[in-house]
């Protein structure tokens, strides 16, 4: 299902858009990959998520090369720093490698990778820095939990971040019973990766040996990958970036926002696939 998701700073983007995760990385992959990229942005799927630690930079220069034949200013782009790199001594040096690699003046929005040591009131302030010298739009996190967020939003410009990028699918859903509900009511989108499912084989198998999935799947006439990807696309205020490498992906990921997942089958999921009852520690990839 097709909706527009609103940044804090009246930015706006669809709830699809592509990860770059491993992309890079085989040589042999390098055509591929990049057609993919380019396949996703003509179908409009414009935003793109990668970070200096994919690939340790081989990722944004992929990224780089695809986009090249591209107006910027229609690319909405955002990359992640490492955690020992978000802060005043080395953060511009980073930013600066990150653009240089893309091949850009200016990046959408920077992410904290995930909370590190450096004091995160540093790090606003340098992301703030930033903002000011032109080099990014606007600026976010990655796997911020509860507490992680509660304290970013108590300090001086915390109320600036735009987004929280966390790991989020069908069969992990402990952002559900506190997070999602909490950055809801600071009306900050959650952008969700692996929404497909990454590098968790025993959810895989659960997933794709559901009876429920599989009878709902094959009522839409769809792949078990594109109704999860449809069942995070119709959250709200949640933005999906799978990594796709091929093409014929990226089509297909397109083709679920022609989806719509009624009420009686969401409730059909939430009974196989349950968000926890308690809260747990956020999950990471």
């Amino acid at each position: 299902m097709k909706q527009a998701i609103h940044f804090p700073s009246g930015q706006s983007v669809l709830n699809l858009g592509q990860g770059t995760w491993r992309l890079g990385e085989d040589q042999s992959q390098h055509n591929q990959e990049v057609d993919a990229i380019r396949t996703g942005i003509e179908k409009g799927l414009t935003l793109i998520d990668t970070a200096e630690m994919y690939g340790e930079g081989k990722s944004e220069q992929l990224v780089g090369e695809a986009i090249k034949p591209y107006n910027r200013e229609n690319l909405f782009l955002i990359s992640k720093v490492y955690p020992h790199n978000a802060g005043e001594q080395n953060i511009f040096d980073a930013c600066d490698g990150t653009l240089k690699r893309l091949g850009v003046e200016y990046l959408d929005m920077y992410l904290l990778h995930w909370p590190g040591s450096v004091p995160l009131q540093e790090t606003v302030d340098c992301f703030e820095d930033l903002k000011r010298q032109g080099k990014i739009r606007n600026w976010g996190v990655s796997n911020f939990d509860l507490e992680d967020m509660q304290n970013l939003l108590s300090l001086r410009n915390g109320e600036n971040c735009q987004t929280n990028q966390v790991l989020y699918h069908m069969a992990s859903r402990g952002i559900e019973v506190v997070l999602r509900d909490y950055l809801r009511e600071n009306n900050i989108p959650i952008m969700a990766y692996c929404p497909i499912i990454g590098q968790e084989p025993e959810l895989k198998d659960k997933v794709y040996h559901s009876p429920t999935v599989k009878q709902i799947a094959d009522t839409h006439r769809i792949s078990i990958i594109q109704l999860l990807l449809a069942f995070v696309m119709q959250q709200d205020n949640t933005i999906a970036i799978p990594k796709a490498g091929s093409a014929d992906h990226v089509s297909q990921n397109v083709d679920v926002f022609d989806i719509q997942l009624s009420e009686e089958e969401l409730a059909l999921l939430d009974e196989a696939f349950p968000a926890p009852e308690k809260r747990i520690p956020l999950r990471v990839q």
